[in-house]
């Protein structure tokens, strides 16, 4: 029996469109910006990491918001990019001009499941506070109350990584076999299964990523049957 669901958002819980050009769009066209504002505060550890990750020790704020602009273009799952992403977009959802977008599905699935005592976690590349102000400001009505843990790049690990899937499931306090993935991405669900999770691949029309053997795949989360075994 799954006592514990853990969930990606692109892809999977949203539209891949809504995040890439939304948060990644606000993200863009304030980041040089807050780096020049923020580059002795909020922004100097971002400033750092870039540096170190690009291998330019004297970059300016100008070159690292280029820097950081080429790997946002490129999707890179670098950490202080999704820091500074983390940071800037708080601000947008505070104001409105930010919402979490959500498939029709998820909302009454996630409700479900929560009331009958299934721990909700979610897993993203996206850093925690990009996940929490998501679910915290959906165009819907908040779903954070639903979700009682946050996981990412830096709390995990790297999401192609079965130690990253121990970990979560250490921190969670389940035994991995009770514990289920939903993910849009084949090598995500590679990575849980051999940490000896249950895994589900999510595939939604229109959006970019394939499914792929051996793993089940499901194109809603009405057809997920918590109470059966899914390995």
């Amino acid at each position: 029996m799954i006592a514990a669901i853990v969930l990606d958002i692109e892809g999977t819980t949203s539209p891949a469109r809504s995040v890439r050009e939304d948060l990644y769009g606000y993200t863009r066209k304030r980041l040089a910006q807050w780096l020049s504002e923020n580059r002795d505060g909020a922004a100097s550890s971002v400033i750092a990491a870039t540096r170190e990750l690009a291998g330019q020790p004297d970059a300016d704020t100008a070159e690292i918001a280029e820097i950081l602009r080429g790997w946002l273009d490129s999707d890179v799952k670098a950490e202080p990019l999704k820091i500074a992403q983390g940071l800037i977009c708080a601000e947008g959802f505070r104001s409105g001009a930010l919402h979490g977008e959500f498939f029709d599905d998820v909302p009454p699935a996630l409700s479900a499941w929560h009331d009958a005592g299934i721990a909700l976690c979610v897993y993203s590349s996206g850093s925690v506070r990009n996940q929490q102000d998501w679910f915290a400001h959906a165009r819907g009505g908040s779903l954070a109350s639903l979700i009682s843990g946050w996981f990412d790049l830096t709390t995990a690990g790297p999401k192609r990584d079965a130690a990253s899937y121990r970990k979560i499931a250490e921190a969670i306090g389940r035994p991995a076999e009770q514990i289920l993935l939903l993910s849009d991405l084949a090598d995500e669900l590679d990575a849980a299964a051999a940490a000896g999770w249950s895994v589900l691949g999510v595939t939604r029309p229109g959006e970019p990523n394939a499914p792929r053997s051996p793993h089940r795949w499901i194109s809603s989360f009405a057809e997920v049957d918590v109470l059966s075994s899914l390995r």
